[in-house]
């Protein structure tokens, strides 16, 4: 399965211990950039006696090339540093945003650059030792893991209930990606609640992110739905209290963290025509630009603009279902007729193209090309426990949902 990973934007803070604005040239073009300069006894596992140490962010629309020579480093040298990367890390994929550093030696009137150190992410580093030779290693930052159990109670939004509660906000993404299959977000109910042991990754004072759900509780319209990782061979997924998987053949919906803002009916006063007709499909009222993922595995059959509908995407699943995405801004890369995609995968994005007040999905269901509501698709799950491994998983199951404290919220 293919997570979602599309609306989170994650705020992250980086502490600086002085900043000095430093002038630089690249080409005879200045590169102005706040730098902070540290003094300590080592850094990402080198030695800092005698050298300076730089620390910044990746400036916007600026390449490895375009920093590098600003500290003084020749072209040859960056691009046979490029050249030898290729294996280890692709460094077109530097990110704007995201911390390096540039150790250089203080005592040389050059101030010749001897290190350069990009941080893939908050745990993940490069380091190239620039010298007669470039010399390239990996690296992590040391991290704990620590173990928390929260429950909170919906009012308004799972959102609103983790941060309510001080958990991160990462959780309401997690528990959504995991009962995806299982539980409509969109129709939370007030007095819904959920329980959860996970992990979450610290560097030094600073939350990270979470690492594992180890077991979920979540109470919906009165009924337990219960998330218990188990290992069948090399992968792990999250089953039911009776083994069961809960990835389904369908996802809940085809977007996050937006709202209904018109159901299914067989008579619905159109918002652009003003006349009453049926409206087959659910309205997903969302930013311009949201993430459209198709709700299940299958095949592109049509891709084009309609007059009503704008852009839409129609995927066949199987003989028996299709679904169609409407009035998107866009289509995502790669989307052709014929081609396949996975269930999660980016099709589109919302717009409001075609008859629209605004931007909005419109996201229909067909079962045996008679239109159904997507609120009511029931999907099979996929995959159970096996039965020659279900004492094992009930062994798992039972310690721990103890350790979680009890069974019904």
């Amino acid at each position: 399965m293919n997570k979602i990973y599309y609306l989170l934007l994650i705020p992250i803070t980086f502490v600086l211990y002085g900043c000095n604005s430093v002038n630089k040239t690249d080409d005879n073009k200045e590169l102005e950039q706040e730098e902070t300069i540290k003094e300590q006894d080592s850094i990402y596992g080198i030695g800092t006696e005698g050298m300076e140490v730089i620390q910044d962010k990746i400036p916007n629309n600026k390449t490895l090339s375009d920093i590098l020579s600003g500290y003084g480093v020749n072209r040859a040298t960056i691009h046979y540093l490029a050249e030898k990367s290729k294996e280890t890390f692709d460094v077109r994929k530097i990110r704007n945003g995201n911390n390096y550093c540039i150790i250089r030696d203080s005592q040389d009137s050059a101030k010749t650059v001897k290190y350069f150190v990009y941080e893939i992410d908050q745990i993940n580093y490069i380091t190239y030792q620039i010298g007669d030779s470039i010399q390239i290693q990996t690296g992590k930052k040391d991290y704990v893991i620590k173990e928390r159990i929260v429950e909170g109670e919906i009012t308004t939004s799972l959102w609103n209930a983790v941060t309510e509660k001080n958990i991160p906000f990462m959780l309401a993404y997690e528990l959504s990606n995991i009962y995806a299959w299982n539980i409509d977000f969109f129709g939370l109910q007030k007095g819904d609640k959920f329980k959860v042991d996970y992990t979450e990754v610290w560097v030094d004072s600073t939350f990270i992110k979470i690492d594992t759900i180890k077991c979920a509780i979540f109470n919906h319209c009165g009924n337990d739905f219960h998330a218990i990782p188990f290992a069948q061979g090399e992968r792990t997924d999250y089953f039911d209290y009776e083994g069961n998987s809960l990835r389904k053949a369908f996802l809940k919906a085809p977007l996050q963290y937006s709202r209904i803002s018109s159901s299914f009916s067989n008579s619905r006063m159109h918002p652009v025509l003003k006349i009453r007709r049926p409206h087959h499909g659910v309205d997903y009222a969302a930013p311009a630009g949201t993430p459209v993922v198709s709700i299940g595995d299958g095949r592109i059959i049509e891709k084009r603009y309609h007059t009503g509908g704008g852009n839409t995407v129609k995927v066949q699943h199987n003989g028996m279902y299709t679904t169609v995405y409407m009035h998107l801004s866009r289509f995502a890369k790669g989307i052709s007729v014929g081609s396949f995609v996975r269930q999660g995968e980016t099709i589109g994005f919302v717009g409001s193209t075609g008859l629209s007040t605004g931007p909005h999905l419109d996201f229909r269901v067909y079962k045996d090309k008679t239109p159904i509501n997507p609120l009511k698709m029931e999907s099979p799950s996929v995959e159970p426990v096996k039965k020659e491994e279900l004492s094992a998983f009930f062994a798992v199951r039972d310690s721990l949902i103890e350790r979680l404290g009890k069974t019904v919220l």
